[in-house]
């Protein structure tokens, strides 16, 4: 009796531990499943990670972030029924910052390297961009060729597409927390060039804006922007859906327009 008795108990306890992990395993698969897009529509808030990028990503006079990517952006979330929030964050951490969910997107200007599109779930292209070298305009007519170039002392942002190029120059560089300092580090005369993205470039260098004594000279390459969401991120489908639909609407040129970047527009 008392061997039946714990036979008995022994087949109730494996049964019981299999439920349970049964239970567990299928709590697993349903966070492994959960929908990125139902995450963002359950919080309510769709996290923006950005740099200070003019036109792309900037504040106006009030502190509110304005440019094409933050106005996009805030259309984005607006369809999808929830708030936006833009967060500055370091540029070389963006992977970490959306696999760690203190972001959901990263929108601002991103080449779509193949490094980018290897850890990221990417939207279709919008933008067609370049990475261009700032100079002081009155040395501009010194360097007007890559070889010319190659000595310089570059100031370049940290995990950027600029310094993928400065590094397949050669060149010696230092590295920064984003574009607009690397601009600084020219204009305070602390580095002798930068590369940045030629879209900042046409909208921040030479005259009449906030860089007049700098000018943009030699083009190193040519690239697309594109839109980066957690890896398997249903999220990426539904922005190219928005895209589509924005620029048949012309709500997308219209955006661009406002910020000067309507040439570069990719169709969608």
């Amino acid at each position: 009796m008392m061997k039946t008795m714990k036979k008995l108990a022994a087949a109730l306890l494996a049964l019981t531990m299999a439920m349970s992990l049964a239970a567990c395993g299928g709590a697993k698969e349903e966070v492994k499943t959960q929908s990125d897009l139902a995450y963002v529509q359950d919080k309510g808030t769709l996290v923006v990670g950005i740099t200070e990028f003019e036109p792309m990503d900037y504040q106006d006079a009030s502190g509110s972030w304005i440019g094409f990517d933050a106005d996009m952006a805030k259309a984005f979330a607006k369809s999808l029924g929830v708030d936006v929030e833009f967060q500055i964050i370091d540029w070389d951490n963006k992977v970490l910052e959306l696999d760690g969910k203190t972001i959901d997107v990263v929108w601002n200007g991103m080449t779509l390297t193949d490094e980018v599109t290897s850890a990221m779930a990417c939207s279709n292209a919008y933008c067609n961009n370049a990475q261009v070298v700032i100079v002081p305009s009155a040395k501009a007519d010194q360097y007007q060729d890559v070889e010319s170039v190659k000595a310089l002392a570059f100031a370049v942002e940290t995990g950027s597409a600029g310094k993928e190029q400065v590094d397949a120059l050669g060149a010696s560089y230092t590295e920064v927390a984003d574009q607009a300092t690397a601009l600084l580090e020219v204009s305070s005369g602390t580095a002798d060039a930068a590369v940045i993205d030629s879209l900042m470039a046409a909208a921040m260098v030479g005259e009449g804006t906030s860089y007049a004594n700098l000018t943009y000279t030699v083009g190193l390459n040519s690239e697309e922007y594109g839109v980066g969401f957690r890896k398997g991120s249903d999220l990426a489908e539904k922005l190219n859906e928005f895209f589509k639909a924005s620029y048949a609407d012309g709500t997308m040129a219209k955006t661009a327009e406002t910020y000067s970047v309507q040439a570069a527009l990719i169709k969608q």
